[in-house]
């Protein structure tokens, strides 16, 4: 019992000892992250330049282009403090280039008698100045299953449309059927379906108030650290119970049950 009641101490003290260790992991990652947005944006260029997008990921940026309107993109199921709608998402050409990033660019709320009813987005035409923050590409909820979207002509393209006047880049056409709603957006499958030159390994988060029709209170990232400190407390409170009945049943039973027998003899 008292080899048994050791090891189950030592095993539950480690893995508390553990999950202790892992919220401060990712106590020290939010750190990090938060220290990453106070730096200065990076301009277009050192945007341009980085070689992996882990290098300046949570950093702000500031881009110059043109948005890409028809491939707008309306992410389902996404709340904004607990209220259901979408996360608005356009492609983004930058000026100059012959590339392409992904903006999520606020939320809207859905409309609750008809979901395909999108509500009103304003989207500036012409050269625009963007400012978000460098951010892996979208989340992406459970999904059981959804028909492929219909593909989108090669003429939207970010080369062309940044030579074109602003006008004829935001009438740029689409397939017909084409629907913007998606459960989830995968930037590959979305960089084939476009033809667009997308860059997949990162997203443009837009920051600031709520403008154009989109609201920006985005939600902080999901580290777990309260899952982290639950699950020490149980190992911990695991420990502490085998500690209480080791004790009581291998010292404060065999007492008792001494002075009991002490006690009938004496009667």
């Amino acid at each position: 019992m008292t080899i048994a009641a050791a090891l189950t101490v030592s095993a539950t003290i480690s893995l508390g000892r553990w999950q202790l260790s892992r919220a401060a992991q990712k106590e020290a990652l939010q750190a990090s992250i938060d220290a990453e947005k106070l730096k200065p944006p990076l301009t277009q260029a050192e945007f341009l330049a980085l070689g992996k997008a882990s290098d300046a990921m949570h950093r702000a940026v500031r881009l110059r282009g043109l948005w890409l309107t028809p491939q707008t993109v309306y992410l389902d199921n996404r709340q904004m403090h607990g209220t259901p709608g979408f996360y608005v998402l356009t492609p983004f050409a930058l000026e100059g280039t012959e590339q392409t990033v992904m903006v999520q660019r606020g939320w809207i709320q859905r409309n609750f008698v008809d979901r395909t009813k999108l509500g009103a987005v304003e989207t500036p035409a012409g050269i625009v100045e963007v400012t978000g923050l460098i951010e892996p590409p979208p989340s992406h909820l459970l999904e059981l299953g959804s028909a492929a979207p219909a593909p989108v002509p090669a003429a939207s393209a970010p080369a062309a449309a940044a030579s074109a006047p602003a006008s004829t880049a935001a009438a740029a056409p689409v397939a017909e059927g084409y629907s913007p709603i998606r459960q989830n957006l995968d930037l590959e499958a979305f960089r084939a379906e476009t033809r667009l030159p997308l860059r997949t390994d990162v997203s443009l988060q837009q920051g600031g108030p709520a403008s154009e029709g989109l609201q920006r209170d985005w939600p902080a990232p999901a580290l777990g650290l309260e899952r982290h400190y639950g699950y020490a407390f149980q190992w911990f409170g695991l420990s502490a119970l085998v500690v209480i009945l080791y004790v009581w049943f291998q010292f404060i039973t065999p007492i008792r049950r001494s002075r009991r027998r002490a006690r009938d003899g004496r009667f």
